[in-house]
């Protein structure tokens, strides 16, 4: 994992929303991190919190990869 990777080795789907549950992206957002430009890579962070913690504060059903 690169500096600037949000990925934490949990990786857990959210059958809902299709998010993961250790970072936040979509698995189509994984595979093009590396090509997204700085600008995308930043708000994309900016919004990987707010994912997350939904997944905290309520419990959903959730597939492992």
């Amino acid at each position: 994992m690169k500096k600037d990777d949000p990925c934490i080795g949990v990786c857990r789907w959210d059958g809902r929303t299709g998010w993961c549950v250790g970072c936040g992206r979509t698995v189509p957002g994984i595979k093009a991190w590396r090509k997204l430009s700085p600008y995308r890579r930043t708000a994309l962070l900016r919004e990987l919190p707010r994912r997350v913690a939904e997944f905290r504060l309520s419990p959903k059903k959730q597939t492992q990869r």
